[in-house]
């Protein structure tokens, strides 16, 4: 077989590479054989599979992606800190950042076959019940208002690239930093921390595993789904006392668990599950992890 006849490598370009999620879908598609390529922020240490971009200089996206010439891409560069404390960064990372890599891929000729691009079901703000993709959006903060702004304007470049949206809505696993809810109450726990301070204890959310957001964004990379948002979610929804209780049980420890009234958020969601209808249909293969098991897996190295 010459070199000729070999089908092209299939090389994925994701932005955000070294973040959390970035970590689980590399490895999801590395092992579905994909060619890895990432971008990290900051220049330094960057390995032979990684370029350094600042997503928010237009040269910097066209001189990546005509080096790359990715035949997908996974957008999941942001800032993802609902209380970062700089929210020009955010308009200017999330929003102006995903709009200089699409203008990229057009300006130096590089058709994708899709382009994954994740925004948030932080967009739906206080909704209620069970949110579906109909639901109109209402923004309670910076970070959302950004996600939401990305979308409005991704949606422009629908009949020009293959785009897939997503909103996912919670999820969690091991390595997650500790600033995030379950990450915090997982390392106490297993700390044998005395107490922990949180936040309003009844808020509920809709909680997936990180493996399982890996398999489906590769699904959705591979599926024929175009000009599509779609929420990504289990349909399950937990209250800060059911996630304690689950970690407090399978950690086999107890702590005092006190409210702190400064982490109680204004404008603070209080329910939000998702609906994964659509989800269903576009990738229908991919299974739910039970929340009680990905919890084992935080709290216990030895369980896989």
């Amino acid at each position: 077989m010459n070199d000729s006849s070999r089908p092209a490598p299939r090389r994925v370009l994701i932005t955000g590479v070294r973040g959390f999620t970035g970590t689980y879908v590399s490895h999801e598609l590395r092992r579905a054989g994909y060619e890895i390529v990432g971008t990290v922020a900051r220049n330094e240490n960057v390995g032979e599979d990684e370029h350094f971009l600042d997503i928010s200089s237009l040269h910097e996206c066209r001189r990546v992606i005509g080096e790359v010439r990715p035949t997908h891409i996974v957008h999941m560069a942001a800032i993802s800190f609902v209380a970062h404390d700089d929210p020009l960064d955010m308009y200017r990372v999330n929003v102006v950042g995903t709009l200089n890599l699409l203008r990229a891929c057009v300006d130096v000729g590089c058709q994708p076959e899709k382009i994954l691009v994740a925004s948030s079901a932080n967009v739906y703000g206080n909704a209620e019940g069970v949110v579906d993709e109909t639901v109109p959006p209402a923004p309670v903060n910076h970070y959302a208002a950004s996600k939401l702004a990305m979308e409005h304007l991704v949606r422009t470049w629908f009949d020009r690239l293959p785009i897939v949206v997503t909103r996912p809505f919670n999820y969690t696993g091991r390595g997650q930093e500790s600033r995030f809810l379950v990450p915090k109450i997982v390392s106490h726990f297993v700390q044998r921390k005395p107490f922990i301070e949180l936040g309003n204890l009844d808020v509920a959310r809709d909680f997936s595993d990180v493996r399982m957001v890996a398999r489906i964004y590769r699904s959705l990379l591979e599926g024929s789904a175009a000009s599509e948002v779609v929420n990504v979610c289990s349909e399950r929804a937990y209250t800060l006392h059911r996630v304690i209780d689950m970690v407090r049980e399978e950690s086999r420890h107890d702590l005092d668990v006190r409210v702190n009234r400064a982490f109680v958020r204004d404008n603070e969601v209080k329910m939000l599950i998702g609906s994964a209808a659509k989800l269903r249909q576009l990738v229908p293969d991919v299974e739910p992890i039970d929340f009680a098991d990905t919890i084992r897996w935080m709290v216990q190295p030895e369980h896989h």
